[in-house]
């Protein structure tokens, strides 16, 4: 099947892929250049996107809001034409400050989940910068479109993601343990059926972007057929030479088995699936107190949280030693690919090479 365009707003997508934003600093300028420059959507995420910055330690905040605008210039240099815009956890302390940065510095789209982000429109208001929620069931769709009608705004696309995603997901800790979830497929079929009585309503189309478990160009048509315009995929861009990533973060996804993954609960009260690394182990038997606050999330307390989920995301980026955020699908990864190849793969071309997943029915 030749996949369509994907349209959001006035931007058009060659390939109907948009690249999840994923942090602390595994989706930066690398890895989203080289998605919109294949014809997807790359996402720069902007969770403590400043840590490697050399004041990061004394001002975290004036470190984030200047890697904002360098990162996105430095994927400009390598995709001038693509589609680049950012991930912002609503959750964020300094959400709107952020937000409004890479609006400032011209990004393409938001792409906001981790919580409703209910205050999206006045904070992208009068931009051409295009926004996205992140929702798992129609009822979240629903508070968002009723609070950002309010505010004169629609969605210009709406991102489900299902409970196969990697990070923070938007289901509770105990269905996620006891599997009482639904499939993705429920999740955008009762999404979809929402969102056709608004778009009727106001005379606009809302496009679906599936994410969770996307690993296959048969996953991909799947989702298509669903009603959705698009799909989102994470985990298996970490595979690839041009992922942000240091190299041993994705040796964790290449050496890890469907027993090595966990659901967690993360200091900020979410539940999220993650690798069981040395660290996780180590977290889950004992309290490790922050050395340090970087204020980085509303709802954690330094005083009772169990660790500084900042500190053990820049450890996992900087060396894999720390927390190692994935998706359902990682054990699936035996081998680095390139970004065009995977492309390629996703899309369906004939010239796709081997893929680097080994399955594509348990993702």
């Amino acid at each position: 099947m030749k996949l369509p365009a994907l349209h959001i707003g006035g931007l058009t997508a060659r390939l109907p892929i948009v690249q999840g934003g994923m942090g602390v600093g595994i989706s930066l300028s690398g890895l989203a250049s080289a998605v919109a420059e294949t014809g997807g959507i790359g996402i720069i995420s902007g969770v403590q996107i400043g840590f490697r910055e050399p004041d990061f330690e004394k001002d975290p905040v004036a470190a984030n809001l200047r890697a904002i605008g360098t990162e996105l210039q430095k994927a400009r240099e390598k995709s001038p034409h693509g589609i680049i815009g950012f991930n912002f956890m609503s959750v964020m302390n300094h959400y709107g400050l952020y937000v409004r940065e890479a609006v400032r510095c011209g990004a393409d789209l938001i792409v906001s989940g981790a919580g409703l982000p209910l205050s999206l429109p006045e904070l992208t208001k009068g931009s051409s910068t295009k926004i996205v929620p992140i929702v798992s069931s129609a009822r979240a769709c629903k508070l968002i479109v009723s609070k950002w009608l309010r505010q004169g705004r629609l969605p210009d696309a709406v991102v489900v993601e299902g409970p196969l995603a990697g990070g923070h997901l938007g289901f509770k800790y105990q269905d996620m343990t006891d599997s009482t979830f639904p499939p993705l497929e429920d999740c955008v079929a009762e999404v979809r059926d929402y969102l056709q009585t608004v778009e009727q309503a106001h005379s606009v189309r809302i496009p679906i972007i599936a994410g969770g478990g996307i690993a296959s160009h048969a996953d991909v048509c799947r989702m298509l057929a669903l009603g959705a315009s698009g799909v989102q995929v994470g985990t298996r861009f970490v595979a690839t030479e041009e992922c942000d990533a240091c190299p041993e973060f994705k040796q964790a996804y290449l050496n890890a088995r469907r027993e090595d993954i966990r659901i967690i609960k993360s200091p900020v009260g979410l539940a999220a699936r993650a690798i069981s690394t040395p660290f996780l182990q180590r977290v889950e038997a004992d309290h490790l107190p922050p050395a340090r606050c970087y204020g980085c999330m509303e709802a954690c307390s330094p005083a009772t949280t169990k660790y500084c989920i900042s500190r053990a995301l820049f450890d996992a980026a900087n060396d894999g030693s720390g927390l190692i955020f994935c998706g359902a699908g990682a054990a699936e990864l035996h081998e680095l690919t390139t970004v065009p190849r995977l492309m390629d793969e996703l899309a369906g071309n004939p010239q796709a090479t081997k893929s680097n997943f080994a399955s594509n029915t348990a993702h």
